[in-house]
């Protein structure tokens, strides 16, 4: 554990290290900052003697107007200090928070199929935000209280070496103490911060699938689980913060003693004739000015553990592997014809769990191919193979010949058009949802596009039409509406392979007899797949792969399918459409 949390620090250390410029200045203002502070108990020592009468090289009023000019200076830098250090700490996590953003869209989706999608935007949000605090707690008291230490101790040595060892020896008590809570803290923040991210998990997927729970009846189910992590997180919270809570008082404690003997050991000297008056006061503003950096330190302390978490969650985002391109080689758009081979292709999203076991398949250039099977059978796997959203474990795709792995994604996915059953929208405009990933498209073109998919009429209906701007990512929308702009989407470039998974299950049946006869358009000359539950819109199909536990058990064309009286037939059977 002890080294997990070196190593994280390290880390941040290292991302520090990208601001060489404004860390020096920082250094700078800080030191000259704690220069003041040590001088300006000289001063308030020195006007306690001359008001005594113990001190006549100088008059009051001199004094004063040092005291004045300090204190003025020092408010100065304790103002541009702050600016400095949320600039830093601000960019650096920004910085760090863009490239986490940036990786989770460069890691194998196996990983993120292992996530909470709550837990992942926490990290991003919540701990990136904590994170924040930490560090500027670290820049606005850890340096500052450092520093401090160090002149205060060479500043008692020149009044009083011994009262100076005394001081010394004492407080680091309170410093061990502080230590001490703080690794006990810090196992309890980390248990927090996981906490936490289960609860923000649990939010999202009860508020975006609201309507269904009421539908099952299952508030009470997800109120006893919320409840459950809810007190959980409680539990975790409340612990660390008031293990982190003893720090301060404690040592506040052990400091307070020691100012006390420290005033008696004084009083001491001053009989002795070794001390001033004004000489005891410096000294004692200074073991004030000493003892009190181990009261902000132990406090950054506790929340550096709780910092320290929430860098380590996104640090693991970060040292995750990406899907590393081993060619940087691209498909001519032009020539590519459409032959597709799968070459004994196996995959498995678990080792010991194969889904798809040495699949041979060849499909010609410009064939329609439905893929149907209950429902778990691979169908949408093997779109996601043939999209490499997935490695193989063994194998080849080809395209035209070509392995499809020799070439990059963004090439291969440059070719296809691909329409999902699961709708997804941007908070944007009408026109940008629809020209998505083709920001160069024109108006007209955009609404080509959308006449093509039949959504151009309720569009118009819309306050600004395509200028509507859709703030809440269109869920002001039905979901057919949604479907049909990510329809529209598939007509603004006309893809050379076209992919459609359940692309019309939520739209109604007199539109979608309207936009299947575009579909049968756009699909003459294109290789295209089709995933579909109702058979019924399969039947004109070139090719019919029927898939049942990762094999295909059956293929051919309707009719073959049909005489064959075998799996497809028990599935045409079942929903009543044998014709």
């Amino acid at each position: 554990m002890k080294s997990l949390k070196s190593t994280t620090l390290r880390k941040i250390l290292f991302l520090f290290l990208q601001y060489p410029i404004s860390i020096i200045f920082f250094l700078l203002l800080t030191v000259l900052h704690v220069l003041l502070t040590v001088y300006l108990p000289i001063l308030i020592g020195q006007a306690v003697d001359v008001t005594l009468g113990f001190g006549f090289s100088q008059t009051l009023r001199t004094v004063l107007l040092q005291m004045g000019i300090v204190v003025i200076a020092n408010t100065l830098l304790q103002f541009l200090g702050p600016l400095l250090t949320n600039k830093i700490v601000y960019q650096m996590v920004a910085g760090l928070r863009q490239k986490v953003f940036e990786k989770l869209h460069t890691v194998p989706l196996a990983y993120l199929d292992q996530q909470g999608l709550g837990d992942l935007v926490a990290r991003i949000s919540s701990d990136s935000e904590q994170l924040t605090n930490g560090l500027l707690m670290v820049f606005h008291q850890l340096f500052l209280g450092i520093l401090t230490i160090f002149f205060m101790i060479l500043a008692m040595a020149d009044l009083d070496f011994v009262m100076m060892i005394v001081v010394v020896a004492l407080t680091p008590l309170s410093l061990f103490v502080a230590r001490y809570i703080a690794q006990k803290s810090y196992l309890y923040y980390r248990k927090q911060t996981q906490a936490r991210g289960e609860q923000v998990s649990m939010l999202e997927e009860s508020i975006s699938q609201l309507p269904l729970i009421q539908t099952f009846n299952a508030q009470e189910t997800f109120a006893n689980r919320f409840d459950k992590i809810n007190a959980q997180y409680a539990d975790y919270s409340q612990v660390a913060i008031f293990a982190s809570s003893t720090v301060n008082p404690t040592t506040r404690f052990i400091n307070a003693l020691i100012y006390a003997l420290l005033a008696g050991l004084g009083a001491l000297r001053i009989m002795q004739g070794r001390f001033t008056v004004g000489g005891l006061t410096t000294f004692l503003n200074y073991a004030s000015h000493y003892s009190k950096p181990f009261n902000d330190i132990s406090s950054v302390l506790s929340e550096l553990q709780s910092a320290l978490a929430c860098a380590e969650r996104l640090f693991d985002i970060l040292e995750k592997d990406s899907i590393v391109e081993e060619s940087i080689k691209e498909f001519d758009e032009q020539a590519v014809m459409g032959n597709i081979e799968f070459q004994d292709v196996s995959f498995s999203y678990q080792v010991d769990k194969p889904v798809i076991k040495n699949l041979n398949l060849s499909i010609p250039a410009g064939s329609k191919v439905a893929i149907v099977g209950p429902t778990g059978a691979g169908k949408s796997t093997l779109i996601n193979l043939l999209m490499r959203f997935y490695p193989l474990d063994k194998g080849a795709i080809l395209l035209d010949g070509q392995p499809i792995s020799d070439y990059s994604s963004d090439s291969l996915r440059s070719l296809v058009g691909m329409v999902l059953q699961e709708t997804w929208l941007q908070s944007a405009t009408i026109h940008d949802n629809i020209a998505y990933g083709y920001p160069n498209a024109t108006r007209e073109l955009v609404i080509e596009a959308a006449q093509a998919a039949n959504a151009d009429f309720f569009i118009r209906q819309l306050p600004q039409g395509y200028d509507t701007y859709l703030a809440d990512a269109g869920q002001s929308l039905s979901q057919g509406q949604r479907q049909l702009l990510a329809i529209a989407r598939i007509f603004v470039k006309l893809p050379r392979i076209l992919i459609l998974d359940e692309a019309t299950s939520s739209i109604d049946t007199r539109t979608e007899l309207l936009i299947q006869g575009a579909f049968e358009k756009l699909m003459q000359g294109r290789t295209s797949f089709i995933i579909a539950h109702r058979l019924s819109t399969i039947q004109t199909a070139d090719l019919i792969l029927v898939m049942v536990e990762g094999d295909i058990v059956e293929q051919g064309s309707h009719s073959q399918l049909m005489q064959k009286k075998g799996f497809y037939y028990q599935m045409q059977k079942s929903q009543g459409s044998l014709t």
